[in-house]
């Protein structure tokens, strides 16, 4: 007979909800601090967040390797310049033995609800399990690309094959012989669609618009290079800093003028015309919007994979889903065995409803119905000892949004400091909150990501604000947050 759980209230200094790259990283930081009180829930069976969930076919990050880990929890150990997913899942795991977090691991825990007590100042939560928990600090490292966006289509319950999100790959998954659809022609289709292309009997790619994608220069990195970084470390770091000014670089083009994507544009184009045969299916996939306007993808195999005879392009929205198939904006119904969405996340819509409850009872979902906003991307107006990590405009066009991630937990570890010197609360100012956004949307409003001509999951579908990105230098926001600004704060 099994022993029943403990749901007696269990009391920590920080409550970490998410461990991803922002809770492991600031579970690091906490005990290279010497801070053992904290504990870190997830949802999933792992660690690794998106590195976690996501287990489709071709997996991989599209920043150079050695720019995307933590600066204080280094892999010299890499394998390839753009580390596929299993690596990058795998270096996290071994951070949290490294760093010794098993202890502060709860996995396979959703948070179910978070709820302010002003009497206590104190954040009250509750997982899934019926555990109850006492916190002074409550830290959100959801990040924005959780929460898998399912279209409204309509028929889609009507569907009878398997139908699932690219999030949600199927383990078991037998595609030999199978018509399938494919709705989405971002990041994670162009990477698992030629990997299943040739296992299929057909597949419909469907794509509302097409993608401005470069040329990935990955390659192995050899064994004798690994071992110097690992046995001198400044070549490590010279390494990184090549790539952080590289990608740095690029900002101007998407915050100035467009004009300066030129060469990058030309680069895009002459992929194009090398990989796609048929001169109907490369205006197909031509776009007619300013580069940058949509994340800029990259890939070698995404175009030969749309060559082969068994797989169609097909433009425009999605008409209608039958029982056995799909329409487009066409009308043509093509036939389907299994339905795969790769439609994204819903970034502009992070947090669940009823799950973060500030003061007066205030839901944060609520409070961003139009479009999140916070205070450096980590505060937020009537949510005292609150902060989120990756939050509103901390995301990047252009560079490792880990950086960002840094920069934050910098920032949160300050104001833990100010809590522990006698503050019992902290509660970002509104007039704050707003300047702070204001200066925000200005930059914005003026960017290629605005202005681009085209519609990207960087905008709110409500208030049309791009709520998703920094459109500054990294290094600029860091000095933003480089000192925890007290004065900020009631």
């Amino acid at each position: 007979m099994s022993a029943k759980p403990d749901h007696s209230v269990i009391e920590c200094e920080t409550f970490i909800i998410g461990a991803g790259f922002s809770g492991i990283g600031l579970g690091i930081r906490l005990r290279q601090q010497g801070s053992k009180d904290f504990i870190i829930a997830e949802a999933a069976g792992g660690v690794g967040g998106t590195w976690w969930v996501n287990r489709y076919p071709g997996c991989a990050c599209d920043v150079q390797s050695h720019l995307y880990s933590l600066s204080f929890a280094p892999n010299p150990d890499w394998t390839r310049h753009f580390p596929p997913r299993d690596e990058i899942q795998q270096h996290m795991a071994r951070s949290v033995e490294r760093f010794e977090l098993s202890d502060h691991l709860r996995l396979n825990t959703a948070v179910t609800k978070a709820s302010w007590n002003e009497d206590d100042a104190r954040w009250e939560i509750e997982d899934q399990h019926g555990q109850h928990y006492r916190a002074r600090l409550l830290i959100s490292a959801i990040g924005g690309l959780s929460r898998p966006n399912i279209p409204p289509l309509p028929g889609l319950d009507a569907f009878k094959g398997k139908i699932f999100h690219s999030q949600q790959w199927l383990d078991d998954l037998a595609l030999e012989g199978q018509r399938v659809a494919v709705i989405g022609g971002g990041a994670s289709a162009i990477q698992f669609v030629p990997k299943i292309a040739p296992q299929v009997k057909q597949l419909d790619f469907y794509q509302r618009t097409p993608q401005w994608i470069l040329p990935k220069p990955d390659r192995p990195i050899a064994v004798w290079k690994r071992r110097l970084f690992r046995w001198f470390p400044p070549l490590r770091l010279l390494r990184r800093f090549s790539y952080y000014l590289l990608l740095e670089s690029r900002l101007p083009a998407f915050n100035w003028s467009s004009k300066l994507t030129w060469l990058h544009r030309r680069k895009a184009l002459r992929h194009l015309a090398r990989q796609i045969e048929s001169p109907e299916l490369r205006q197909q996939l031509t776009p007619h919007y300013d580069m940058g306007c949509k994340r800029v993808l990259m890939s070698n195999d995404f175009y030969p994979a749309l060559n082969r005879s068994n797989v169609s392009v097909i433009d425009g929205s999605i008409q209608s889903v039958q029982e056995d198939g799909v329409t487009g904006s066409d009308g043509i119904p093509r036939p389907a065995d299994i339905l795969i969405l790769a439609t994204g996340f819903q970034a502009t819509c992070p947090i669940p409803e009823d799950l973060i409850i500030g003061r007066d009872g205030q839901d944060l979902a609520a409070v961003w119905t139009s479009g999140p906003t916070a205070y450096k991307g980590s505060a937020i107006a009537g949510f005292p000892n609150f902060f989120t990590l990756l939050g509103p405009n901390t995301a990047l066009g252009h560079n490792s949004v880990l950086l960002m991630i840094e920069a934050q937990i910098n920032y949160v570890l300050g104001a833990l400091k100010a809590l522990r010197s006698g503050r019992r609360t902290l509660t970002v100012r509104d007039s704050r909150q707003a300047e702070w956004n204001q200066q925000l949307d200005t930059v914005l409003q003026r960017s290629v990501w605005s202005r681009g001509g085209c519609a990207s999951w960087y905008l709110h579908p409500v208030s049309g604000r791009n709520t998703t990105l920094w459109p500054d230098f990294t290094f600029r926001f860091r000095r933003r947050t480089a000192h925890f600004d007290e004065d900020a704060y009631d």
